[in-house]
Formats: structure tokens, sequence, C-alpha cells
């Protein structure tokens, strides 16, 4: 017997969505690993600047950043096999802890230093962390791309072998490495550029920092919400989610709080009594003290002048080197207008030439009425002349192109380390210095400290001589007083490190007889310098002299610490 056919209802079969084609992936892909790329390298540059600025010696801390941030994307790269099940919550998750470390580094950065006066195990410490995220992210990706189905039939033909390569061959997971490192690098450099170029100048290091962090988070939760949904479970997507709004909100509030957090910062550092606070587009320039006490004058966190004993510096730096002729004058920085001050003091001088790097501490030295008044008014006298140049550069133009030679050069730069002025220290630049002084001409070096940094104040004296001069070094007493900025402000509170009691100047002649240290007949009236306290002061020199110490050059700079 034959059975009836039986038809059934038909049922409802619920179709799985296609997969998604490779290649709609990897360009979103791409252009997120372009992003974060970009601000994991302002990270470093922002941890590098800043680092620079607080503690100073920026070969040093760039050293110290880089390395140990290689050495923890290695770390990464490690940990990151870990999440290679889990790679896309995985990738979220780093992706927000990096955006809530990187853009908030700076800012605890600055804290550390501004309430704890010290801030180089942070440094250290943001720069291990900030590598192992970033380490984490191509191996996470990379996992994500390579679980793609490459279009809907899953294979495609390779070009060099013709042959089908499949998702998971050597060659599809060679071209994915390829096209995620060649993204990686873009993005860096995208990042380098933006960094000094925009970030710095439109919105200064903090606000800048945090605004990347903020890019960074929304890049990387978008790109796994979106694209990478189907691998998060709901508990994981909640997850990546919370984190993310959690990290944007407390980058949002410290970016709302920001000028308050830096005005509180700014007390910390430099006290309650700050007069003035500006960012030139070189350095943070900042004057204190009261209505009626002399201003300090810091640079960069640094106090450059103490109102209360800076005719001790500049007398001693300006009136040995006027001994002589002195009709032409040159002053490499001195931008505060004091040495020009001590220079027009002298009714024979004719013209003043002040080469300064920076307009805005000429700006502030012209027009704030303590700063004024401290120089005398030096920058509206008609016998001063200011060029904003870089000293180097300049000179070596300036050889060539002016026949008029100075009888006097008077190098008034911070002390000589691995900084940026430190080619101002350097047997070039004093060969330069030669080429412009006039026969019977004299340069003045201030040289740092002589009794704390010795090895410093005698590789300068090596290095004058081995550019021709006759040197004779001298210093004189006085310090500056105990202030909150500065690199070792934490030795300093502790008492474990005292600040300097003298200030140590070199002056040289071209030849090989050294200049006589001595006052000039028409000198004026001086506070603090007396022709019977210059021999004092070439004997208290001479007395931690070093021998046998290297020049240092260009290409091999020897101020240390």
């Amino acid at each position: 017997m034959i059975e009836p056919t039986v038809t059934l209802p038909p049922t409802r079969v619920r179709r799985r969505p296609p997969p998604r084609p490779r290649d709609t992936v990897r360009w979103p892909v791409l252009a997120v690993v372009f992003v974060c790329a970009a601000c994991g390298l302002v990270y470093e540059l922002e941890l590098v600047a800043l680092a620079s600025y607080l503690i100073g010696d920026s070969v040093t801390q760039a050293s110290v950043v880089l390395s140990v941030m290689v050495f923890a994307m290695g770390l990464g790269s490690l940990l990151a096999k870990r999440l290679r099940c889990r790679a896309a919550v995985g990738f979220g998750l780093v992706e927000g802890a990096l955006a809530l470390i990187g853009g908030t580094s700076a800012l605890v950065l600055y804290a550390c230093f501004a309430w704890f006066g010290e801030s180089r195990w942070v440094l250290v410490a943001f720069s291990l962390a900030i590598g192992v995220l970033i380490g984490a992210e191509i191996p996470l990706l990379m996992s994500l791309i390579q679980r793609v189905p490459e279009r809907s039939v899953g294979t495609r033909r390779s070009p060099r072998t013709g042959r089908s390569a499949r998702p998971g061959d050597s060659e599809d997971a060679a071209g994915t490495v390829a096209d995620l490192f060649a993204a990686d690098y873009v993005g860096a450099l995208v990042g380098g550029l933006a960094f000094p170029f925009l970030l710095l100048p439109w919105l200064g290091q903090l606000t800048g920092a945090l605004v990347t962090g903020a890019v960074n988070a929304v890049a990387g939760a978008a790109l796994v919400l979106w694209l990478f949904r189907r691998d998060l479970t709901a508990r994981g997507r909640a997850l990546v989610v919370g984190v993310n709004l959690a990290v944007l909100g407390v980058l949002a509030t410290a970016t709302v709080l920001v000028d308050d957090f830096e005005e509180a910062a700014r007390r910390a550092v430099y006290g309650e009594r700050v007069r003035v606070a500006v960012h030139t587009d070189l350095q943070e320039v900042v004057v204190t003290g009261g209505p009626e006490d002399p201003p300090d004058l810091y640079l960069d966190g640094r106090l450059r002048v103490s109102g209360a004993d800076e005719y001790r510096y500049h007398e001693a730096l300006v009136h040995p080197a006027m001994n002589g002729p002195h009709a032409r004058v040159l002053i490499v920085g001195g931008g505060d207008g004091l040495a020009a001050r001590e220079v027009l003091r002298y009714p024979g001088v004719r013209t003043v030439t002040v080469v300064e790097l920076d307009p805005g501490v000429v700006r502030l030295a012209r027009t704030d009425p303590a700063l004024a008044a401290l120089n005398g008014q030096a920058f509206r006298d008609p016998r001063v002349r200011v060029v904003h140049a870089d000293a180097f550069h300049w000179l070596r133009g300036a050889v060539d192109r002016v026949q008029e030679r100075y009888d006097v050069v008077i190098s008034d730069l911070p002390d000589p380390g691995i900084t940026p002025s430190t080619k101002l220290y350097a047997q070039e630049f004093y060969g330069l210095a030669a080429r412009a002084l006039a026969d019977r001409g004299r340069l003045v070096v201030h040289a740092g400290p002589v009794t704390d940094r010795p090895h410093t104040y005698w590789t300068a004296d090596a290095t004058l001589r081995a550019a021709g001069y006759a040197t004779r070094p001298y210093s004189t007493e006085g310090g500056t007083p105990g202030f909150a900025a500065g690199p070792d402000r934490a030795d300093r509170d502790s008492g474990t490190r005292h600040e300097p009691d003298d200030w140590g100047f070199l002056l040289a002649v071209r030849g090989a007889r050294p200049p006589v240290l001595g006052l000039a007949a028409d000198a004026p009236p001086l506070r603090s310098l007396a022709p019977r306290d210059l021999a004092a002061a070439a004997h208290r020199a001479e007395r931690t002299r070093i021998t046998g110490l290297p020049p240092s050059t260009l290409v091999h700079p020897r101020y240390g610490h």
C-alpha cells in the first residue's frame, strides 16, 4: 500500500548573516591602526617633552622613555597571547586603558613634580605601562583580522604563486602583518608631526594629551563595537562600552578642570606670589614676587634671575670683561636685559647687540613693570639692538656678513649641560666667537658653579683653550635662594642636596697670554665687586682646577652632572 504523502507546513529557517568580507574589514582596521599609532607616538613625545622640562637633560629623558617603552612593547606583545581567544574584548579594554593612562600621563607627571618634587619614577612607570599596552595592539588586531573570512568563497589567488591563499596561510598572514605595520608607521609619522606643530602650540601639553586619549578611546571602541561585534558576548559588549565611557568621562572632566589644576600646580611649584605666567613659543616664563619685592624670573621651572642678589652675578659677569676697549658689545642670551643694564653704565659704549632666541622673554622684560625696573629699562636705550635668533647660526652668518667686530662678547647663558644650549658651550661656537672679536677683544663665559660642578666648569675652560683662547678663571660668592621649582626640589627639601653657593666665570682672549683680571678705569660704582675682590675670586676658582679634561664639541658634548 502506498502511504499518502504528508505535506508538512513550512518552517521558518533562521539564516545566519553572511560573513563580512575581509576586504570590507581591512580598511577600517587599518584606519584605526593609523589613529592608534598616532596617539601612541603623541603619548611618547608628551612624556619626553614634559620630562625634559621638569627634570632637565633632554638626552637622558628621551633615552629613558624610548628604551623603556620599546622594551615594554615587547612585553605587551607576549602578554597579548593570553587574550587571543578573547581578542575583541581584549582590544577594546586595551585601548580604553591606553587612552586613560596615556591621556592622563602628563597631568599625573606634572602633579607629582608640583606637590612631591619627584617625577623620575613616575616617568618610568608611565613609559612601561604605555609601552605594554601599545605592544598588545598589533597582535590582538592580527588575531581579529585572521578570523574574518576572505570574501564569500573563503579563498583568494596569491599573486606570487598563483595558488589560492586561504585565511591562515603564511602568505595571507604575511600580507596582513605588512598592512598593519604600514598603517602603524604612517600613523606614527602623522602623530610625530602633529605633536610639535598642532597639539603643543594650540592645546598645550596637558590638554593635548587628554584630547589624544579621547580620540584613542573612541577609535578603539568604535572598531570593536562595529566591525567585531559578532565576536563579543553581551557581557563583553557591556564591559567594553562601560570601560570606554568611564574613560571618556574621566578625560572630559580633566579637560574641563585642567586650567584650575595648572593654576594650583603652579602655586605649589612657585609659591603664592606668581605675578606673571606665560607660555611663549619656546618655554614657560613665570615671574614671582610681591609688589614691593624684587621679582624672580623662572624659565621652564628653573630660577634664572633672583631679584634679591642678581647684581652679584651680573656685575661679576660683565665688568671684568669691560676692562679694555668696549665700544661694541655682543651679549649672547641675556633676554632679561640685566647684562645689558650693566654694559650701558659705561659712557664709552656705542652699540649693544643682544641675541636672544625667545622673543617672549624680551617682551616681558620690556613691558613688565617689575622686570623693566630691575633692568633699568635697558631695552628702551637706543644703543641696544635685539636679534631674535639662534646664537650659533646667527654668529655663523654674522662673522662673514658683518665687517664690524665686537670688543666684548658676553655669554649670559644657563649652566652648560646636555641641553639645547650645549652647542653654545662647544669648541665650534667659541671658534665663531673668536672670528667676531676685534683685536684685544674679550670673551666672558658663565660656566656654572665652581665648587658644586667643577668637572663642568673646567670642561668649559678646556674647550675655550682648545678653541685658541687663553683663559682666566674666577668666581664670585652668592647663590640662588631655596626655591620650589627645579629638578632637585625633593633633594633640597630633604636637605640631601644644597644649592650652589657661587657662580663661575671664564674670561678669555685669543692667543697664549691670559687676560688681566681687573676693572676698567671708567667702571661705575659696584655693589659687590672691587679690584681687591678679583684676586680672591681667581684664587677661589683655581683651587678646584681639574687638569687633562677633553674639550666639548658639537658631535661629542662632554658636559654632564
